[in-house]
């Protein structure tokens, strides 16, 4: 199980492990983003700071309407115990949980500032 807490702008947020191609290993806060249907978004300097290989370029539709286009890496992390190699796309400040990286999970908010975030694997 993943657990986090509701922080003070009312996002669910969890922390992470993950581990660059040469080994270096960075802890982040990541906010999970149901409106997000990839698996992870990095901000582009930690990307550069880990030296994540790129695998492809990305788009994407922002909720403004606006389109984006960005780089897309490889990262490792550490999710629900077991480490698991995803794609990250390299764009914004702040790290984002998407959706392909809650499939096959429950994801539980107590909607309120400090509130528990649960994410448990599905029987």
């Amino acid at each position: 199980m993943i657990e986090g807490a509701v922080n003070a702008n009312l996002e669910a947020a969890v922390a992470l492990t993950l581990e660059g191609p040469t080994g270096g290993v960075q802890e982040i806060e990541a906010v999970v983003d149901t409106g997000f249907n990839g698996y992870l978004t990095l901000p582009p300097v930690l990307v550069e700071d880990m030296r994540l290989p790129t695998v492809g370029d990305g788009e994407a539709i922002l909720a403004d309407g606006r389109e984006a286009t960005f780089d897309v890496h490889r990262v490792m992390v550490v999710w629900d115990g077991r480490p698991m190699h995803v794609e990250t796309a390299a764009v914004g400040v702040d790290p984002l949980v998407g959706m392909a990286l809650l499939h096959g999970h429950n994801l539980n908010v107590d909607i309120e500032n400090g509130g528990r975030v649960q994410i448990r694997a599905n029987a």
